[in-house]
């Protein structure tokens, strides 16, 4: 019994050790590019966060003719009721217009690291009152436990400090079989004049994405410029 127990708590400890291992591994630190932070995760250098200082640029005039952001509600299917989680709402921008697709039964979720990004999104929740601000933390989308229908990152998860942690967070808030849905500028097209560390190719947004349990279920290449790829919780 003696040896039976020793043998557990050996390997308890070398599980301990190697998850710990895991975790320290996890990213690593290279001599930043002019865009991105030199944080690396899965080949990949994280971008700089967007500061609230580029909030006109999220409300550009002409943004939704450059992206054609009403084709994106389109293939998102929205019904009625649903409760959906803007993550990196900035502004509000997509917030606003997913709002009026769910109704008055509906939620979304505006949810946002930067505090003087809730400033705006608190005004905007004034005129729809199915707008909810949820102030995030870096690593945490602080929402609650099997409460999202879908939710949605545009041109957000490429700059997200700790993606394996939000993400992980933001799949205890999805119900089983819900949708995570990642818009981003398409690496691969030399024609999307965007900085390279804030593109992404479905590649590697695929490779990222499945090491969690989340299936990769079809992108969608009807923008201009971005990418819908789409995933639900397994």
């Amino acid at each position: 019994m003696y040896k039976l127990l020793t043998s557990l708590a050996c390997l308890l400890i070398l599980l301990q050790a190697n998850t710990t291992f895991a975790e320290s591994n996890r990213y690593q630190q290279f001599p930043q590019t002019a865009e991105g932070t030199g944080k690396v995760f899965m080949g990949r250098e994280i971008a700089h966060v967007m500061g609230y200082q580029g909030a006109g640029w999220l409300e550009r005039e002409g943004r939704e003719k450059e992206e054609r952001t009403d084709l994106l509600i389109q293939q998102l299917q929205l019904k009625k009721s649903m409760v959906i989680a803007d993550i990196g709402a900035g502004t509000g921008y997509l917030s606003r217009r997913l709002s009026e697709k769910v109704g008055s039964n509906g939620v979304i979720y505006a949810v946002d690291v930067q505090p003087e990004m809730m400033g705006k999104i608190k005004a905007l929740a004034k005129k729809h009152n199915n707008i909810q601000p949820v102030l995030s933390q870096v690593d945490d989308v602080k929402l609650a436990e099997n409460s999202l229908d879908m939710a949605i990152m545009v041109d957000v998860y490429h700059e997200l400090e700790y993606p394996f942690e939000t993400i992980q967070s933001l799949l205890k808030a999805l119900k089983p079989q819900a949708q995570l849905i990642l818009v981003e500028y398409r690496a691969e097209d030399d024609k999307v004049k965007i900085k390279e560390t804030h593109k992404m190719s479905e590649a590697q947004i695929i490779k990222e994405l499945t090491i969690h349990p989340l299936k990769w279920q079809t992108t969608i290449h009807s923008l201009p410029l971005q990418h819908i790829v789409i995933f639900t919780k397994q």
